[in-house]
């Protein structure tokens, strides 16, 4: 890969490949109770109970990241919940339809994986579809499996592609007139904790974020990676960033958290300073965005921290995210 300026450099992305390994090297945690919202085999949920026995505990639903690829599904965070299940929290681990090599792109017509040298980022409606269901069923579902948590606190946390997804679940009421998830009245949350989310489109696709991820997920064509600030290539412009592609487009108004503001949900994000894979400005883009709209959100950089020590038990960075969530729950 030949780097363009302003892309990392051989010591982050060793940097990088170490903190991955560390993280993805925990063995999966199996959950207390697992539940379905759905008829899907991927509609799905694992709930953890607090590991002290507490009841009132708050809940925490766990959204999994992997750039909405069915690659990676919940069982890699499964460690992160069973974490969080021993600081106290009640723990609700979601997972949803993912892309893959097995369906079509995005568009009628199009065939498996055509323009992409792996598995295609989400599926579209389905991926939102999941997220909405299940939101929509967890206090219900959550008080039938784990009867010691307290649905009247809950907070939603993913990291990376499912912080953008936690993002969205708390920006519902705010979807255009018409939208399918469109919610009537601001969701019953504590607030949202998003772990270095792939929170605001435009700057999102200028970096190439995850090989064109978030092109893939609204329907479009992944393009080249750009390098550089991602404000003076796009200047905040999603239109501008898809390329005008109009199915692409009216899609992102639909999905882009950094055009779904204000929510009135409190918000908090944790991003590490150091993350090569969704770099910081994506989230900084983001929290601009909310002060715009008159709406102040958390941001929380992490120094010497890349993308994936934040759902890694043995790394320091996990501690800062269950004093996050703490300080939304409780």
């Amino acid at each position: 890969m030949t780097d363009f300026p302003g892309s990392p450099d051989s010591a982050a992305r060793e940097r990088d490949a170490a903190e991955s390994a560390s993280a993805f090297a925990h063995p999966a945690v199996a959950p207390d109770r697992t539940a379905a919202y759905g008829d899907h085999p991927d509609q799905v949920v694992d709930f953890y109970a607090p590991r002290d026995g507490r009841t009132g505990a708050p809940l925490v639903v766990l959204l999994h990241g992997g750039a909405w690829r069915s690659p990676y599904d919940r069982a890699h965070v499964s460690p992160l919940a069973d974490f969080l299940a021993r600081r106290g929290f009640a723990v609700a681990n979601v997972e949803y339809r993912r892309g893959g090599d097995d369906i079509p792109r995005q568009r009628d017509g199009a065939e498996p994986g055509a323009g992409s040298a792996g598995p295609v980022a989400g599926r579209w409606p389905e991926t939102f579809d999941d997220v909405a269901a299940a939101l929509d069923a967890m206090p219900a579902l959550a008080s039938r499996e784990l009867p010691g948590a307290d649905v009247r606190r809950i907070v939603v946390s993913g990291h990376s592609a499912g912080g953008h997804l936690a993002l969205w679940a708390a920006a519902r009421h705010v979807l255009p007139e018409g939208s399918p998830w469109l919610l009537p009245a601001p969701p019953s949350l504590r607030g949202v904790v998003a772990l270095a989310p792939i929170a605001d489109f435009a700057t999102a696709v200028g970096l190439g974020v995850c090989g064109g991820a978030v092109t893939q997920l609204l329907g479009g064509e992944a393009g080249p990676v750009l390098g550089g600030d991602a404000g003076a290539v796009l200047d905040g412009d999603a239109g501008s960033a898809l390329g005008g592609d109009a199915v692409a487009v009216e899609r992102a108004a639909h999905a882009d958290p950094g055009v779904l503001l204000p929510t009135g949900i409190a918000t908090a994000i944790v991003h590490g300073v150091e993350d090569i894979v969704v770099p910081p400005a994506v989230s900084e883009a983001y929290v601009d965005a909310a002060a715009r709209s008159g709406e102040t959100v958390g941001l929380t950089l992490l120094g010497g921290v890349g993308h994936f020590p934040l759902i890694d038990p043995s790394a320091d960075a996990c501690a800062v995210v269950a004093e996050e969530l703490a300080q939304l729950a409780w």
